[in-house]
């Protein structure tokens, strides 16, 4: 609250220098034996006075220390709702201490703050999906075009087509990706099961061999039993994500290692690789949407898988981080509670 006794304390100012001011009229008319009703009439404007100066005093306590901060607010409102997500209400004290409408300005600038962050992130979101759009559908287009060509070369052709199938993957890819984001962004509910941790590991594991054996990636799994009760299906794409991921950033002939230990109540799952490495500025952005620290690899994703697990590790109260060397190699640490 703010403190009652500065407002009591200039109220009662005025009425300490004003009421002295009646009693001496009252005896100067004693004194001149003035007439009843003429010591009426002056005691009656020197009353009105006295309220009328009591009645400015509290309305400029009121206008100072709620009109005038509720008037700002009110404007500041205004102008959030018509787009404007740069205002602030300068707090009202001096001795920086929080009454009621201290917090209220308070929760107003957090609010427009955390409104110009949705703002940026929606429009950059918008800006990120028309461009991972509009790739590969410049890509179909301008193959499909070359292949109206009859004097075209069967091979030349059959490249064509390879190139516009995997263009179309690619945006299969995306617009599902952004799909499943979307519908995770909103669900509160999780479908929960009892199932075993370790074994869901080796079938994401084996659903990758073939990509493993391509770039002739030595795999290391080491597996404590663990049993767990989560979302099976929503989990499925965390690890799928994690592991993709490490074989994508592992050169050839590397080592990617998963790890799974039970602790304190909690279910540890790490996944490292030999890869790169990513610097300390992306490790801190690396589950935003559509980022990727590595551009070189930006053909083979579109920045929205580690964004998908972040999302489904925090439906089901879990933890995910990253820890990476450049030019060493990069883990990822997953947190569950049993």
């Amino acid at each position: 609250m703010r403190p009652f006794w500065k407002e009591f304390l200039i109220v009662f100012g005025v009425v300490l220098i004003c009421s002295p001011g009646e009693v001496l009229i009252f005896n100067q008319q004693m004194l001149d034996k003035a007439n009843p009703w003429i010591m009426a009439l002056v005691g009656m404007s020197y009353a009105l006075f006295m309220r009328l100066i009591v009645s400015l005093g509290t309305r400029f306590i009121m206008y100072t220390g709620f009109q005038r901060p509720m008037t700002e607010i009110e404007q500041a409102a205004r102008k959030v709702a018509a787009g404007d997500f740069t205002v602030h209400v300068h707090s009202q004290r001096k001795d920086n201490k929080k009454d009621e409408l201290e917090v209220l300005i308070d929760d107003f600038n957090k609010m427009v703050e955390e409104l110009a962050t949705i703002e940026t992130l929606k429009s950059d979101f918008i800006a990120n999906v028309s461009h991972e759009i509009k790739t590969p559908l410049a890509i179909i287009q301008s193959y499909a075009s070359a292949l109206r060509k009859d004097e075209l070369p069967q091979e030349e052709k059959q490249e064509y087509i390879d190139t516009i199938v995997e263009a179309s993957r690619k945006l299969s890819t995306l617009v599902t990706n952004i799909l499943k984001l979307n519908k995770l962004e909103n669900q509160k509910i999780i479908q929960t099961e009892t199932y075993s941790l370790d074994e869901q590991l080796r079938c994401c594991m084996l659903v990758l061999e073939e990509k493993f054996d391509e770039k002739n990636i030595e795999f290391v799994a080491d597996l404590d039993e663990v049993v767990i009760t989560t979302d099976e299906s929503l989990m499925e794409v965390v690890w799928n994500n994690l592991l993709t991921n490490a074989i994508k950033f592992t050169q050839k002939d590397g080592l990617v290692k998963i790890e799974l230990r039970k602790d304190d109540g909690q279910a540890i799952v790490k996944v490292s690789d030999t890869g790169c490495g990513i610097s300390e500025e992306t490790c801190r952005r690396i589950f935003d949407r559509f980022y990727q620290g590595d551009t070189s690899h930006a053909e083979e994703g579109n920045g929205l898988g580690l964004a998908l697990a972040k999302r489904v590790v925090d439906l089901v109260e879990g933890k995910i981080s990253a820890e990476s060397d450049p030019e060493k190699g990069t883990t990822f640490t997953v947190i569950l509670k049993l």
